[in-house]
């Protein structure tokens, strides 16, 4: 990479200037707005910087009709002297980090073809572009434009094809003569909150659209019949809105050249009731969207078929398919040696049962959420050469995992958790995490030990072995995996010390250890490192012992004060391959949790953990704990639970406790504490079962309830962990009005 260079300041009989993708970097010479016989200016895809073209002196003879700046990094507000240069024909400045309301001299170039501002950040509402008649493309998308647009007179434009406007925050109706404009070809306004009908378009729109994109808006309604008036449709996507009623399968035939089709997430049914269905022509689709559509059989608009049919592994042109979360039970015939163009499958959430169907060419397979009960075929592997997400996920599957799994080459993301597999898990699993980001075996009855294999050029971010049968130790090669964000090999037979050389991996956020034979202490003498991102840490049920060291715990900053306290809940580790875009993590951010019961640790709690004030659940109960309670714990103002029971804990309940006002289960019983319960509203409001029996050993029926409560919520934080397709998640509210419902839950009075 170079810097601009100045020599094309000198050439002022220069017309034509393309330097995009040349590597250029800095600042743009302000003398470049001085070559007056420039016609064309291109300097996209390169890494400058400053105002765009900011004119030293601007020159009404300037004959600049192309600017092209796209995948700059320019910023800040568009310099009012570009209104100068009035030649201008096509603007492009996608991408950059421009900011501000679009300029209104944008809406005054008498020759503008084609407006392209996508994803630059702009704001408010869109400008009227009714003088500009020669508008052919006008693209505004990605931005944070907002109210309607209602204000733009569309109606004077003859030439405008392809108009944008996706993935803003435009509202209201969607006005007839947007839709009328006779030239337009391609129409996208999904991503806003548009709300109101579209049934009123009927004999209004242009005949000459060819891609129409209303998804995920507030669209309401009866199925809009103008759609099928619309004869050159290739691309279709109505999914995400709240559309009602019958889509009459006749009506499909008049799309004869509809490519993708997208229906997904309505209210609305299909009425295959035609007699003669077989007589009709439907078009060739490569990309369907079904989901959630209410389907007990195959719809009958593509075939008449029960179930899923023969024929939809055959079409070369299909790529796509989608049927996510319907009510299909099976397909037509034993699926094997399928050959299909399907590059991306999605069959999860459905009740189909049998054999898994296997696709040589797919990339994207998820079968998760369905009732199949067959083994996985020896030679699976071979079969996604080309896989890089398979989830097979809460099924019956039976068997064990093949070494063919191995073969798959691109494979990031492996799920087969909650089934009923057998044996061990294969070595060679583990040395393909140069490609894995993802394996989760959780749950699956898998035996044998984790294999000391992991390669050097581990990628892996989440590993989850939880439940099954596994022996041996925490093998030294996981320290390999650099990047691992989630390791979950609680409920299984390791039997091993505190495996310190997983102090190396600083990218961990959560640690589940729990319900093993871990045995012996758990500070790491000379290392030096930690977890400075863990917010979950679980070493439960184990058999450690001894006391609870500063080393320990001073290295978990992110259980201490957080300065980001404003940004999102969740964080998530994402990716887009082949238009599907994974959620592939999701860590919890705000929710932090320490769970060390039922172990043999001793001596007196150390006074530190009153500093870990992000912590929402602290669980040291079913030790030999001594000593009084820390009334640092006082600082610990988003506690929500606090088990310190079954320890031998001395003195007084510290009166700081009184200050925990999100605290909504709380148990210090069968301890030595003495004195009165410090007088409070929040503490005052528990049973007398959170602080029986403190002279003498038992067990309360409120103990029982507390576990619940803490289980039922490390099971919803590690449900959050494991890959989903883009889904919604719902946020962690620690607030009065949710401690209130929990209480009422578990049958706590005020």
């Amino acid at each position: 990479m170079t810097a601009f260079p100045t020599i094309f300041d000198k050439l002022e009989n220069l017309r034509y200037l393309n330097l995009s993708e040349a590597g250029f970097t800095g600042q743009i010479p302000i003398g470049i707005s001085r070559l007056t016989r420039l016609v064309t200016l291109d300097l996209s895809i390169d890494t400058l910087f400053g105002t765009p073209l900011k004119l030293e002196k601007p020159n009404l003879k300037t004959l600049l009709q192309v600017l092209s700046m796209s995948d700059c990094y320019l910023s800040g507000p568009i310099h009012s002297s570009l209104s100068r240069l009035r030649s201008l024909s096509v603007i492009r400045l996608d991408r950059n980090n421009l900011s501000g309301l679009i300029p209104q001299f944008f809406t005054k170039f008498p020759n503008l073809t084609c407006l392209s501002l996508s994803s630059v950040n702009f704001s408010g509402p869109i400008p009227s572009f009714s003088s500009s008649i020669n508008l052919r493309e006008l693209i505004l998308a990605l931005n944070q434009l907002n109210r309607t647009i209602h204000s733009t007179d569309w109606t004077g434009f003859s030439k405008l094809e392809i108009i944008g406007l996706g993935n803003n925050k435009l509202s209201g109706t969607i006005s007839p003569t947007l839709l009328g404009i006779s030239s337009l070809r391609t129409l996208s306004l999904s991503h806003n909150q548009f709300n109101g009908s579209i049934g009123d378009f009927h004999g209004k729109a242009s005949s000459l659209i060819n891609t129409l994109d209303l998804s995920n808006n507030m669209l309401q309604g009866q199925f809009s019949m103008f759609v099928f008036e619309l004869h050159g449709l290739t691309s279709l996507n109505l999914s995400s809105n709240n559309f009602s009623g019958l889509i009459p399968v006749s009506a499909f035939q008049n799309l004869r050249n509809m490519s993708a089709l997208g229906l997904s997430y309505n209210r609305w049914s299909i009425d295959a009731t035609t007699t003669n269905i077989s007589s009709l022509s439907f078009p060739t689709l490569a990309e369907l969207d079904l989901a959630s559509c209410n389907l007990t059989e195959f719809p009958g608009f593509l075939k008449n078929q029960i179930k899923i049919p023969d024929w939809i592994w055959k079409p070369v042109d299909l790529a796509r398919l989608n049927l996510f979360q319907n009510f299909l039970v099976g397909f037509e015939r034993p699926l094997k040696n399928i050959t299909s163009s399907l590059e991306i499958l999605d069959l999860h959430g459905n009740q189909l049962q049998g054999e898994i169907p296997i696709l040589s060419n797919a990339a994207y397979l998820d079968y998760s959420n369905n009732n199949f009960n067959s083994v996985l075929p020896a030679q699976i592997g071979d079969s996604l050469q080309y896989g890089f997400f398979f989830s097979l996920s809460n099924n019956n599957i039976q068997g064990s995992i093949p070494e063919s799994i191995c073969n798959s080459k691109c494979l990031e993301v492996l799920d087969l958790s909650n089934n009923s597999l057998s044996g061990p898990i294969p070595q060679c699993l583990f040395q393909i995490s140069r490609s894995l980001w993802v394996l989760n075996l959780r749950r699956s009855n898998l035996s044998g030990i984790i294999s000391d294999t992991f390669s050097k050029s581990c990628r892996l971010q989440t590993l989850n072995l939880n439940q099954n049968r596994l022996e041996g130790k925490v093998p030294k090669s996981l320290v390999n995996c650099k990047m691992v964000k989630l390791l979950d090999i609680g409920n299984n037979h390791i039997n091993d010390s505190f495996p310190c050389h997983l102090k190396n991996i600083a990218t961990l956020r959560v640690l589940v250890l729990r319900s093993n034979k871990f045995n012996g202490h758990i500070d790491c003498s000379g290392n030096n490192s930690g977890w400075p991102m863990l917010h979950i840490l679980d070493l439960a049920s184990n058999n450690f012992s001894g006391k609870l060291h500063l080393t320990c715990l001073r290295t978990l900053d992110a259980m201490q004060s957080n300065p980001d306290k404003n940004q999102s809940e969740l964080q998530y580790l994402q990716f887009e391959a082949l238009g599907v875009y994974l959620e592939l993590v999701k860590i919890p951010i705000l929710f932090t949790s320490i769970g060390i019961s039922c172990n043999n640790f001793e001596g007196s709690i150390p006074d530190v953990i009153g500093k870990f004030k992000e912590l929402h659940c602290l669980n040291f109960s079913h030790n030999a704990f001594t000593g009084p309670i820390p009334s640092s714990f006082g600082n610990l103002q988003e506690l929500e639970s606090l088990d310190l029971s079954s320890n031998s804990l001395r003195s007084e309940i510290p009166l700081q406790l009184a200050n925990l006002n999100f605290l909504s289960c709380l148990n210090v019983s069968n301890n030595k504490l003495v004195g009165p319960i410090p007088t409070s509203t929040q503490l005052l409001s528990f049973s007398e079962a959170s602080f029986e029996n403190l002279l003498e050993l038992s067990f309360s029926s409120y103990l029982w309830r507390w576990r619940i409560w803490y289980f039922e919520r490390i099971d919803c934080a590690l449900s959050r962990l494991f890959p989903r397709l883009g889904r919604e998640t719902k946020k962690h509210g620690r607030r009065a009005k949710q401690n209130q419902r929990r209480r009422t839950q578990h049958g706590i009075k005020e």
